[in-house]
Protein backbone atom coordinates (compact mmCIF):
# COMPACT_ATOMS: atom_id res chain seq x y z
CA UNK A 1 0.00 0.00 0.00
CA UNK A 2 1.51 3.51 -0.74
CA UNK A 3 1.49 6.47 1.22
CA UNK A 4 -1.01 8.28 0.09
CA UNK A 5 -3.40 4.63 -0.08
CA UNK A 6 -2.53 4.23 3.84
CA UNK A 7 -3.02 7.96 5.04
CA UNK A 8 -6.45 8.35 3.01
CA UNK A 9 -7.70 4.88 4.32
CA UNK A 10 -6.90 6.62 7.84
CA UNK A 11 -8.35 9.45 6.88
CA UNK A 12 -11.63 7.83 5.92
CA UNK A 13 -11.50 5.86 9.06
CA UNK A 14 -10.61 8.67 11.73
CA UNK A 15 -11.52 12.15 10.52
CA UNK A 16 -15.38 13.28 10.99
CA UNK A 17 -15.40 17.75 10.86
CA UNK A 18 -18.10 16.75 14.11
CA UNK A 19 -15.10 15.39 15.86
CA UNK A 20 -13.62 16.92 18.69
CA UNK A 21 -10.57 18.80 17.42
CA UNK A 22 -8.44 18.02 20.44
CA UNK A 23 -9.14 14.54 20.58
CA UNK A 24 -8.74 14.28 16.68
CA UNK A 25 -5.18 15.75 16.55
CA UNK A 26 -4.40 13.85 19.46
CA UNK A 27 -4.60 10.38 17.67
CA UNK A 28 -3.15 12.12 14.28
CA UNK A 29 0.04 12.45 16.46
CA UNK A 30 -0.26 9.10 18.04
CA UNK A 31 -0.69 7.36 14.43
CA UNK A 32 2.57 9.70 13.44
CA UNK A 33 0.89 11.57 10.83
CA UNK A 34 1.55 15.13 12.61
CA UNK A 35 5.26 14.81 12.27
CA UNK A 36 5.64 12.24 9.02
CA UNK A 37 9.05 13.19 8.50
CA UNK A 38 10.44 12.62 12.28
CA UNK A 39 11.79 9.39 13.50
CA UNK A 40 8.99 6.79 15.11
CA UNK A 41 10.31 7.31 18.42
CA UNK A 42 9.44 10.75 18.38
CA UNK A 43 5.62 10.94 17.09
CA UNK A 44 7.08 10.40 13.22
CA UNK A 45 7.05 8.13 10.15
CA UNK A 46 10.71 8.09 9.15
CA UNK A 47 9.12 9.14 5.59
CA UNK A 48 10.82 11.25 3.23
CA UNK A 49 10.17 14.87 2.33
CA UNK A 50 7.86 14.02 -0.63
CA UNK A 51 6.01 11.16 1.37
CA UNK A 52 5.63 13.91 4.09
CA UNK A 53 4.32 16.21 0.95
CA UNK A 54 1.86 13.45 0.25
CA UNK A 55 0.60 12.92 3.89
CA UNK A 56 0.00 16.79 4.07
CA UNK A 57 -1.63 16.94 0.41
CA UNK A 58 -4.14 14.36 1.58
CA UNK A 59 -4.86 15.94 5.27
CA UNK A 60 -5.84 19.45 3.32
CA UNK A 61 -7.61 17.24 0.79
CA UNK A 62 -10.45 16.16 3.50
CA UNK A 63 -10.60 19.98 5.23
CA UNK A 64 -8.47 17.70 8.57
CA UNK A 65 -6.19 19.41 10.88
CA UNK A 66 -2.73 18.46 12.96
CA UNK A 67 -0.41 17.51 9.98
CA UNK A 68 2.84 19.21 8.97
CA UNK A 69 4.09 19.73 12.35
CA UNK A 70 7.46 18.78 11.45
CA UNK A 71 7.64 21.59 8.90
CA UNK A 72 5.54 24.45 11.37
CA UNK A 73 5.66 23.48 15.11
CA UNK A 74 9.35 25.40 15.59
CA UNK A 75 8.48 24.67 19.99
CA UNK A 76 8.26 21.05 19.01
CA UNK A 77 11.31 20.87 15.93
CA UNK A 78 13.77 22.96 18.48
CA UNK A 79 13.04 20.49 21.08
CA UNK A 80 13.46 18.06 19.13
CA UNK A 81 16.77 19.07 17.50
CA UNK A 82 18.32 20.40 20.69
CA UNK A 83 16.67 19.09 23.71
CA UNK A 84 18.03 15.96 26.07
CA UNK A 85 15.85 12.59 25.08
CA UNK A 86 14.09 13.38 28.52
CA UNK A 87 12.83 16.56 28.07
CA UNK A 88 11.84 15.44 24.45
CA UNK A 89 10.08 12.56 25.89
CA UNK A 90 8.37 15.23 28.08
CA UNK A 91 7.56 17.70 26.02
CA UNK A 92 7.35 17.34 22.25
CA UNK A 93 4.43 14.77 22.32
CA UNK A 94 2.18 17.34 24.00
CA UNK A 95 3.75 20.18 22.14
CA UNK A 96 2.76 17.90 18.89
CA UNK A 97 -0.80 17.53 20.70
CA UNK A 98 -1.26 21.24 21.52
CA UNK A 99 -1.41 20.61 25.37
CA UNK A 100 1.83 23.36 26.28
CA UNK A 101 1.21 26.59 25.42
CA UNK A 102 4.42 28.38 24.16
CA UNK A 103 5.82 31.73 23.39
CA UNK A 104 9.19 33.11 22.35
CA UNK A 105 11.54 35.14 24.76
CA UNK A 106 14.00 36.88 22.63
CA UNK A 107 13.79 40.51 22.11
CA UNK A 108 14.52 42.63 24.98
CA UNK A 109 14.23 47.11 25.18
CA UNK A 110 17.98 47.31 24.00
CA UNK A 111 18.14 44.16 22.30
CA UNK A 112 15.25 43.45 19.00
CA UNK A 113 17.48 44.16 15.82
CA UNK A 114 20.49 42.58 17.80
CA UNK A 115 19.54 39.65 19.67
CA UNK A 116 23.25 38.64 20.73
CA UNK A 117 23.00 42.16 22.42
CA UNK A 118 20.39 40.48 25.10
CA UNK A 119 21.00 41.41 28.87
CA UNK A 120 18.58 39.20 30.70
CA UNK A 121 20.86 37.11 32.44
CA UNK A 122 20.92 33.33 34.30
CA UNK A 123 23.18 32.50 37.24
CA UNK A 124 23.72 29.06 37.89
CA UNK A 125 22.15 28.09 41.30
CA UNK A 126 23.15 24.13 42.05
CA UNK A 127 20.58 22.15 39.54
CA UNK A 128 18.78 25.31 38.36
CA UNK A 129 19.76 28.88 36.98
CA UNK A 130 18.52 31.56 38.45
CA UNK A 131 16.81 34.67 35.81
CA UNK A 132 16.80 38.24 36.01
CA UNK A 133 15.82 40.74 32.89
CA UNK A 134 13.34 41.86 30.80
CA UNK A 135 11.56 40.49 27.39
CA UNK A 136 8.96 42.31 25.01
CA UNK A 137 7.13 42.27 22.07
CA UNK A 138 6.31 38.39 23.63
CA UNK A 139 3.00 37.14 21.87
CA UNK A 140 0.66 34.97 23.80
CA UNK A 141 3.14 35.28 27.20
CA UNK A 142 -0.50 35.71 29.45
CA UNK A 143 -1.27 32.26 28.74
CA UNK A 144 1.83 30.54 27.95
CA UNK A 145 3.17 27.72 30.15
CA UNK A 146 6.87 27.55 29.11
CA UNK A 147 8.74 29.63 26.62
CA UNK A 148 11.55 29.24 23.99
CA UNK A 149 14.28 31.63 26.26
CA UNK A 150 17.06 32.86 25.32
CA UNK A 151 19.61 34.49 28.15
CA UNK A 152 23.66 35.90 28.82
CA UNK A 153 25.23 32.82 30.59
CA UNK A 154 28.80 33.78 30.09
CA UNK A 155 29.90 37.99 30.24
CA UNK A 156 33.87 37.28 30.15
CA UNK A 157 33.16 36.60 26.11
CA UNK A 158 31.97 38.18 23.00
CA UNK A 159 28.23 38.69 22.29
CA UNK A 160 27.35 35.78 20.38
CA UNK A 161 29.62 33.32 22.41
CA UNK A 162 27.92 33.70 25.92
CA UNK A 163 24.23 33.22 25.17
CA UNK A 164 22.27 30.11 26.38
CA UNK A 165 19.10 28.56 25.41
CA UNK A 166 15.70 27.50 27.68
CA UNK A 167 12.66 25.77 27.56
CA UNK A 168 11.71 28.14 29.91
CA UNK A 169 8.67 27.85 32.68
CA UNK A 170 6.61 30.94 32.56
CA UNK A 171 4.20 29.89 35.43
CA UNK A 172 6.27 30.94 38.44
CA UNK A 173 6.83 33.42 41.15
CA UNK A 174 9.13 35.82 39.34
CA UNK A 175 7.34 36.68 36.19
CA UNK A 176 5.32 39.63 35.33
CA UNK A 177 3.48 39.69 32.06
CA UNK A 178 2.13 43.33 31.19
CA UNK A 179 0.01 43.51 27.92
CA UNK A 180 1.33 46.22 25.23
CA UNK A 181 -1.20 48.15 24.12
CA UNK A 182 -1.33 48.38 19.20
CA UNK A 183 -2.36 51.18 17.25
CA UNK A 184 -5.17 48.53 15.79
CA UNK A 185 -6.40 48.45 19.38
CA UNK A 186 -5.48 44.76 19.89
CA UNK A 187 -2.89 43.49 22.73
CA UNK A 188 -1.32 40.47 21.11
CA UNK A 189 1.89 41.61 22.54
CA UNK A 190 3.38 41.85 25.85
CA UNK A 191 6.13 42.80 28.11
CA UNK A 192 8.08 39.95 30.39
CA UNK A 193 9.62 40.99 33.97
CA UNK A 194 12.05 38.35 35.35
CA UNK A 195 12.76 38.52 38.56
CA UNK A 196 14.56 35.83 40.64
CA UNK A 197 12.51 33.29 38.17
CA UNK A 198 14.11 29.75 38.28
CA UNK A 199 14.55 27.56 35.27
CA UNK A 200 16.25 23.75 35.61
CA UNK A 201 19.63 23.11 33.68
CA UNK A 202 17.95 20.40 32.42
CA UNK A 203 15.64 22.46 30.16
CA UNK A 204 18.56 23.55 28.20
CA UNK A 205 18.42 23.58 24.64
CA UNK A 206 22.06 23.09 23.51
CA UNK A 207 25.03 23.06 25.25
CA UNK A 208 26.17 26.18 27.21
CA UNK A 209 26.99 29.19 25.54
CA UNK A 210 25.48 27.56 22.11
CA UNK A 211 22.24 29.71 22.35
CA UNK A 212 23.33 31.55 19.02
CA UNK A 213 23.13 28.66 17.15
CA UNK A 214 20.26 27.39 18.59
CA UNK A 215 18.61 30.54 18.19
CA UNK A 216 19.28 30.21 14.13
CA UNK A 217 17.28 27.28 13.81
CA UNK A 218 14.42 28.48 15.98
CA UNK A 219 14.27 31.57 14.34
CA UNK A 220 14.60 29.88 10.79
CA UNK A 221 11.62 28.00 11.78
CA UNK A 222 9.41 31.02 12.77
CA UNK A 223 10.22 32.77 9.21
CA UNK A 224 9.51 29.71 7.34
CA UNK A 225 5.64 29.79 9.65
CA UNK A 226 5.12 33.33 8.87
CA UNK A 227 5.85 33.30 5.19
CA UNK A 228 3.49 30.30 5.17
CA UNK A 229 0.66 30.92 7.19
CA UNK A 230 0.69 34.80 6.47
CA UNK A 231 -2.60 36.68 8.01
CA UNK A 232 -4.93 38.25 5.75
CA UNK A 233 -6.79 40.34 7.68
CA UNK A 234 -8.00 39.46 11.03
CA UNK A 235 -8.14 35.90 10.03
CA UNK A 236 -5.53 33.44 8.73
CA UNK A 237 -7.15 33.10 5.36
CA UNK A 238 -4.08 32.94 3.89
CA UNK A 239 -1.87 34.78 0.82
CA UNK A 240 -4.20 33.03 -1.67
CA UNK A 241 -7.05 34.40 -0.14
CA UNK A 242 -5.93 37.77 -0.13
CA UNK A 243 -5.70 38.29 -3.72
CA UNK A 244 -8.69 36.76 -4.49
CA UNK A 245 -10.21 39.52 -2.18
CA UNK A 246 -8.50 42.06 -3.78
CA UNK A 247 -10.14 40.90 -7.06
CA UNK A 248 -13.35 41.16 -6.05
CA UNK A 249 -12.82 44.56 -4.04
CA UNK A 250 -11.34 45.63 -7.04
CA UNK A 251 -14.90 44.06 -9.12
CA UNK A 252 -16.96 45.53 -6.48
CA UNK A 253 -16.07 49.14 -6.37
CA UNK A 254 -16.19 48.92 -10.47
CA UNK A 255 -12.28 49.26 -11.18
CA UNK A 256 -11.15 45.96 -12.08
CA UNK A 257 -11.11 47.05 -15.61
CA UNK A 258 -8.66 49.86 -14.57
CA UNK A 259 -5.22 49.48 -16.13
CA UNK A 260 -3.44 51.00 -13.26
CA UNK A 261 -5.17 48.89 -10.47
CA UNK A 262 -4.76 46.00 -12.76
CA UNK A 263 -0.95 46.14 -12.98
CA UNK A 264 -1.20 46.69 -8.62
CA UNK A 265 -3.35 43.76 -8.47
CA UNK A 266 -0.88 41.53 -10.77
CA UNK A 267 2.16 42.76 -8.27
CA UNK A 268 0.68 41.53 -5.34
CA UNK A 269 0.12 37.93 -7.26
CA UNK A 270 3.83 38.12 -8.39
CA UNK A 271 5.27 38.96 -5.30
CA UNK A 272 2.90 35.82 -4.17
CA UNK A 273 4.30 33.49 -6.83
CA UNK A 274 7.80 34.20 -6.07
CA UNK A 275 7.12 33.65 -1.97
CA UNK A 276 5.36 30.27 -2.95
CA UNK A 277 9.01 29.49 -4.87
CA UNK A 278 11.18 30.68 -2.45
CA UNK A 279 9.33 28.87 0.17
CA UNK A 280 9.92 25.51 -1.74
CA UNK A 281 13.82 26.36 -1.97
CA UNK A 282 13.99 27.14 1.65
CA UNK A 283 12.21 24.19 3.34
CA UNK A 284 14.26 22.05 1.11
CA UNK A 285 17.72 23.13 2.92
CA UNK A 286 16.09 23.48 6.18
CA UNK A 287 14.98 19.70 6.07
CA UNK A 288 18.10 18.82 4.97
CA UNK A 289 19.58 20.33 7.95
CA UNK A 290 20.86 23.45 7.20
CA UNK A 291 19.99 26.82 8.86
CA UNK A 292 18.31 28.51 5.56
CA UNK A 293 19.25 31.99 4.96
CA UNK A 294 16.53 31.95 2.31
CA UNK A 295 14.02 31.93 4.96
CA UNK A 296 14.98 35.58 5.37
CA UNK A 297 13.61 36.03 1.05
CA UNK A 298 10.01 34.85 2.44
CA UNK A 299 10.13 36.53 5.39
CA UNK A 300 10.67 39.96 3.68
CA UNK A 301 8.29 38.98 0.47
CA UNK A 302 5.46 38.04 2.96
CA UNK A 303 6.10 41.71 4.48
CA UNK A 304 6.42 43.41 1.47
CA UNK A 305 2.91 41.34 0.17
CA UNK A 306 1.20 42.59 3.31
CA UNK A 307 2.75 46.31 2.58
CA UNK A 308 1.48 46.20 -1.14
CA UNK A 309 -1.72 44.61 -0.82
CA UNK A 310 -3.32 46.76 1.97
CA UNK A 311 -2.21 50.09 0.10
CA UNK A 312 -3.93 48.45 -3.32
CA UNK A 313 -6.78 47.41 -0.77
CA UNK A 314 -6.79 51.76 0.48
CA UNK A 315 -6.46 53.07 -2.75
CA UNK A 316 -9.95 51.30 -3.97
CA UNK A 317 -11.93 51.93 -0.80
CA UNK A 318 -11.16 55.41 -1.17
CA UNK A 319 -12.20 57.93 0.86
CA UNK A 320 -14.10 55.16 2.63
CA UNK A 321 -10.47 53.76 3.57
CA UNK A 322 -10.73 56.62 6.54
CA UNK A 323 -13.87 54.84 7.85
CA UNK A 324 -14.03 52.35 10.75
CA UNK A 325 -16.74 49.88 12.44
CA UNK A 326 -18.81 47.00 11.80
CA UNK A 327 -21.31 49.69 9.64
CA UNK A 328 -18.38 50.20 7.04
CA UNK A 329 -16.39 46.70 6.42
CA UNK A 330 -14.16 47.84 3.18
CA UNK A 331 -13.31 51.11 5.29
CA UNK A 332 -12.61 48.98 8.65
CA UNK A 333 -10.98 45.93 6.55
CA UNK A 334 -8.39 48.70 4.97
CA UNK A 335 -7.78 50.61 8.28
CA UNK A 336 -7.31 47.17 10.18
CA UNK A 337 -4.79 45.77 7.56
CA UNK A 338 -3.19 49.29 6.75
CA UNK A 339 -1.74 49.50 10.21
CA UNK A 340 -1.41 45.80 11.20
CA UNK A 341 1.27 45.36 8.18
CA UNK A 342 3.67 46.66 10.25
CA UNK A 343 3.46 44.65 12.73
CA UNK A 344 4.97 41.94 9.94
CA UNK A 345 7.94 44.30 9.42
CA UNK A 346 8.72 43.97 12.77
CA UNK A 347 7.64 39.97 13.91
CA UNK A 348 10.84 37.48 13.16
CA UNK A 349 13.13 39.97 12.73
CA UNK A 350 12.56 43.73 11.43
CA UNK A 351 12.47 44.07 6.91
CA UNK A 352 16.55 45.92 7.52
CA UNK A 353 17.97 42.49 9.23
CA UNK A 354 16.11 40.44 6.84
CA UNK A 355 18.01 42.47 4.06
CA UNK A 356 21.44 42.46 5.62
CA UNK A 357 21.24 38.85 5.76
CA UNK A 358 19.96 38.63 1.80
CA UNK A 359 22.97 40.83 1.33
CA UNK A 360 25.43 39.10 2.85
CA UNK A 361 24.56 35.26 3.51
CA UNK A 362 22.66 34.94 -0.21
CA UNK A 363 24.43 37.96 -2.51
CA UNK A 364 27.51 37.68 -0.72
CA UNK A 365 28.15 41.45 -0.61
CA UNK A 366 31.07 42.01 2.61
CA UNK A 367 29.83 42.12 5.88
CA UNK A 368 29.18 45.86 8.02
CA UNK A 369 31.90 46.20 10.01
CA UNK A 370 31.10 45.13 13.87
CA UNK A 371 33.07 47.10 16.64
CA UNK A 372 32.30 44.12 19.52
CA UNK A 373 32.56 41.23 17.37
CA UNK A 374 35.49 39.78 19.13
CA UNK A 375 35.22 42.39 22.74
CA UNK A 376 33.70 40.71 25.49
CA UNK A 377 30.08 41.42 26.34
CA UNK A 378 30.89 42.73 29.87
CA UNK A 379 33.42 45.56 28.03
CA UNK A 380 31.33 46.64 25.90
CA UNK A 381 31.79 48.35 22.38
CA UNK A 382 32.04 51.71 23.33
CA UNK A 383 35.51 51.50 23.85
CA UNK A 384 36.59 49.85 20.93
CA UNK A 385 37.82 51.76 17.95
CA UNK A 386 38.01 50.19 13.96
Amino acid sequence: MSVREEVAAWLAAEWDPARPRKEFVAAVVEAGWAAPRWPRRWFGRGLSDDEGHVVEEEFRRVGAPGSGQDRHNLYAATVLTFGSDALKERFVGPMLRGEVAMCLLYSEPGAGSDLAAVRTRAVADAEDWVVDGQKVWTSSARTADHGLLLCRTDWSVPKHRGLSFFLFPMRQPGVEVRPLRQITGEAEFNEVFLTGARVPDEHRLGGLGEGWRVLQTALAYERSVMGDRARAGRSATGMAAMGDELVGLAAETGRLGDPVVRQDLARVAALRKVNEWNALRAKAELEQGSSSSVMSLGKLAMSRILHESARVRTALAGPRSMLEGPEEPIGDEATFLALNAYFTSIGGGTDQIQRNIIAERILGLPKEYEVDRDVPFSTGARWVRP
